[in-house]
């Protein structure tokens, strides 16, 4: 697929793709023709991509996160660092406060749909007798 049906398909801009390809975060193929070509299982990259560059972890973090992503795998740590250890802790437990409040949201919502579900029920058993 091109540039800009993956943009579509992700709502990512292209230009944001452009970005990440600059970055490392993802390969497509070129054409012979220097067009740059989408494979279909960059859908997901990028939505993963997206996810944590939202969530606020920089695109060169998110290049060493990535293949703990796409599949199971034993992660070594060559050269820890207690810096990039503090700033993943500190996101992973804003992302746990995010995950709680949106959770609380979806139960609020689902609340509101089941209350106007039983109006809607009560107004039609009050019309039909």
């Amino acid at each position: 697929m091109r540039i800009g049906e993956l943009a579509k398909k992700t709502g990512v801009p292209a230009r944001m793709l452009r970005y990440y390809e600059e970055q490392g975060l993802m390969s497509p193929r070129r054409l012979d023709n220097g067009y740059r070509v989408y494979d279909d299982y960059l859908v997901d990259r990028v939505r993963k991509i997206r996810g944590l560059v939202d969530s606020g972890i920089p695109t060169r973090i998110v290049a060493d996160i990535l293949p703990c992503l796409d599949k199971p795998q034993t992660i070594v740590v060559n050269d820890p660092d207690p810096e990039l250890r503090e700033l993943l802790a500190h996101e992973r437990d804003r992302m746990s406060v995010k995950i709680d409040f949106l959770i609380q949201n979806r139960d609020a919502i689902t609340r509101y749909i089941d209350a106007l579900d039983q109006a809607t029920a009560a107004r039609q058993e009050y019309r039909a007798s």
